[in-house]
């Protein structure tokens, strides 16, 4: 590695333009805009007519632009911008994590999905994460280490959906990535800030140790001249050589050697399990709402099912009326949230694995939770449970709990022939497993599977198992109107990720907001009880209302990074949120 310190944020857009992203120096700007009335950074929408970007990360957004730019398509713009991204913003994606991507097909106007999520190893057991006496593991202790990397489904992804749809030549959408890699990129405000933050836990490993800290064992400094050559060797191997390169041979072999070899907290992550990684076509899930389809990932993620629960119940009430200012609206999606995560707990894991209601988006059933909404106070903690949707097949199980992190990435990608692109992206929490090979982190997705598997002889559906997917919060969106997009949307955040894209949906749809609006609105999120409330901003000012109504408040941060892009009849416009460094760009 090598460190130049940059004094400004002029220096770093001077090197970011020099070395091949036109526009950014604009965009940027924006960036920098005045405080809104929310207490965040202001953004605006952008406008475009032929094709858009939205991405955390300015570097990324552009590389993205210019594959479309030069008659690439989303799935070409798809691979430029999660390999920049994992070099830029490494402590949200990369290619040593997954991803979920729901693609909009132009031509023929059809939706499908892609599961590139995670696997366990293949000689992994329930008692993954318990220790010598039966007990959970603590959170970070199960993390830090080998034993939390389940095997990574991004690269595989990105090399199927560019088979299927892609246009340009596998090998050119590596180079933007290869490029910022071997001259180097300027580390951003929040990758200091983060990089800083996680002292104690990232400096652990001497590789991740050596990239991300000085010699004096200082965080490196905002501006500092970031070079990767390790990473711009991994991607030229898989340039040249195909997924193949990544799942085989020298960078197989380096990854398994980071896990298991790990002094501590060895982890069971093989040469077969990596050799055998298999991404998943699965048909969209969809949820009617006001004349619209909302529409996204299946199991093993829980977004769609939860995200289509809690519009399915707010359906019933008039929130249009209400808006967004009044309490009563946040009464009602609070208290919908509630009832879909007790299902999301006790009923939703990987199907392939484990039997599920076939009727958790029933209309009938639905029309039944949301009666128990009907109140003018909110609902008592022992009202908030699992339902009984209808079954296939039941099954004995409990809720689980895991603590699924925020550290995640959302990409909207749209093109000229009207291909829509919407992915996920993960490596779970900041910075993932804490363990680099060959110039990337290593994800840390198999923590979010239940550490305890069972109590009492029943099963928690979110349970370690071989080969198995662990449960996911993050909830891709494309919804349609008469059959055509409309908005296409997601979030990092964690399990917030999905009140993040539901109260999104609602403000788009309901509240008839722009895109951008939609995005940086202040967040109110209710998923177990406590009514969580945005510090900072105007959602504070719900604190007295909803106590009245009876939740319990908590001001705290919520740190969302929605990605948006609406389609209109005048062209796109774009949304980035916010609290995080993305951007939108288009023409």
């Amino acid at each position: 590695m090598q460190a130049t310190r940059f004094t400004s944020l002029a220096g770093a857009l001077v090197l970011a333009c020099a070395i091949g992203t036109p526009g950014l120096a604009q965009q940027a700007s924006d960036m920098i805009a005045p405080e809104a009335a929310t207490g965040l950074e202001e953004k605006v929408a952008v406008t475009a007519s032929r094709h858009m970007v939205a991405a955390a990360h300015p570097l990324a957004a552009e590389a993205g632009l210019e594959i479309l730019r030069g008659g690439g398509n989303a799935a070409d713009a798809l691979v430029a911008v999660q390999t920049v991204l994992g070099l830029v913003e490494p402590q949200s994606s990369g290619i040593g994590g997954g991803a979920f991507l729901v693609w909009y097909d132009g031509e023929n106007g059809t939706l499908t999905t892609f599961d590139g999520r995670e696997t366990a190893p293949k000689v992994a057991t329930s008692e993954l994460f318990l220790d010598e006496t039966g007990e959970p593991l603590a959170f970070f202790d199960a993390v830090i280490g080998g034993r939390s990397v389940g095997t990574p489904g991004v690269v595989r992804l990105l090399e199927e959906v560019h088979q299927r749809y892609g246009k340009r030549e596998w090998h050119e959408l590596f180079q933007p990535a290869i490029s910022l890699a071997e001259e180097g990129f300027a580390v951003s405000p929040r990758l200091h800030a983060l990089i800083a933050q996680d002292r104690g836990r990232l400096d652990r490993q001497p590789a991740a140790r050596a990239y991300f800290y000085d010699e004096a064992g200082e965080p490196l400094a905002e501006g500092t001249l970031l070079k990767n050559s390790d990473y711009a060797a991994t991607l030229q191997a898989i340039a040249e050589g195909g997924a193949d390169a990544f799942y085989a041979g020298e960078i197989a072999e380096k990854i398994v050697a980071a896990v298991r070899n790990h002094t501590d907290n060895p982890g069971l992550l093989s040469l077969e399990d990596l050799a055998s990684y298999e991404v998943k076509e699965r048909p969209a899930v969809c949820m009617g709402y006001r004349a619209h389809e909302v529409c996204g990932m299946g199991p093993p993620s829980s977004g769609a099912l939860t995200v289509g629960q809690i519009l399915g119940m707010v359906s019933h009430f008039d929130l249009s009326a209400l808006g967004p200012d009044d309490p009563e609206s946040w009464r009602i999606i609070g208290d919908a949230t509630r009832l879909a995560f007790a299902d999301r707990g006790l009923y939703m894991a990987d199907t392939d694995f484990t039997s599920m209601p076939k009727g958790l988006l029933n209309e009938d059933y639905l029309a039944e939770r949301a009666a128990l909404i009907r109140r003018p106070t909110a609902l008592g903690e022992t009202e908030v449970k699992a339902g009984t949707p209808p079954w296939d097949k039941a099954e004995l199980r409990i809720p689980g709990i895991e603590l699924e992190q925020s550290s995640t990435t959302h990409v909207v990608i749209v093109d000229d022939e009207g291909n829509v692109a919407s992915m996920t992206s993960s490596v779970e929490s900041a910075f993932g497993s804490r363990q680099m090979a060959a110039g990337f982190l290593l994800n840390n997705q198999l923590t979010d599977f239940s550490f305890q598997p069972s109590s009492g002889g029943e099963a928690i559906a979110n349970r370690v198992e071989p080969g198995k997917r662990p449960r996911s919060s993050m909830s891709p969106t494309i919804i349609l109107k008469d059959g055509k997009p409309a908005f296409a949307l997601g979030s990092p955040g964690g399990s917030n990720i999905i009140s993040y894209v539901a109260n999104t949906v609602i403000a788009l749809i309901d509240w008839q907001m722009d895109m951008q609006h939609a995005i940086s609105r202040p967040h109110l999120t209710n998923r177990l009880g406590t009514y969580e409330l945005e510090a900072g901003t105007p959602a504070e000012d719900f604190a007295d209302d909803l106590q009245a109504l009876g939740f319990q408040t908590r001001i705290t941060e919520l740190n969302s990074g929605l990605h948006g892009v609406a389609f209109t009849a005048e062209g796109l416009i774009g949304g980035a949120d916010p609290r995080r460094e993305g951007v939108a760009v288009g023409d």
